[in-house]
């Protein structure tokens, strides 16, 4: 299992695959399941919402096809990653990241990332891909 931070997500709905490492595109391919945290659905309709991200269509209609359809599971949000995400070394304080990071550790999934402050997270140091 991956689990994709939210600009991963969006780049890999959009093929602009240039924008990761060349060599997570196979492992993303061959992944036995891919999913993505509730909060990068938040992520993604704030951004369209604030004019910082701009999608083909409705957001309801981007989030709806950039899901099912396209392989992409929705992990629910439970009380242990709300948790977990409180309890993470406190690198930084986003809390849309923390609840991603504390997703990849409460499913030991591999975290796709490209966000500087991943690999502080001493808790990531065997789920976060290398590039």
């Amino acid at each position: 299992m991956i689990v994709l931070d939210t600009h991963i997500w969006y780049w890999w709905i959009n093929e602009e695959y240039s924008r990761f490492p060349n060599s997570w595109l196979a492992q993303i391919e061959n992944a036995d399941k891919i999913v993505v945290s509730p909060v990068s659905c938040f992520e993604i309709a704030l951004a369209n919402q604030r004019g910082r991200l701009e999608l083909p269509c409705d957001v309801n209609a981007w989030l709806e096809q950039a899901l099912e359809p396209s392989g992409v599971e929705l992990l629910p949000m439970t009380a242990a990653i709300s948790a977990r995400a409180v309890y993470l070394s406190p690198i930084h304080k986003d809390p849309f990241d923390r609840i991603i990071i504390a997703s990849a550790l409460e499913y030991h999934a591999q975290l796709a990332s490209i966000d500087d402050n991943f690999p502080k997270y001493p808790e990531l140091q065997l789920l976060l891909m290398q590039s």
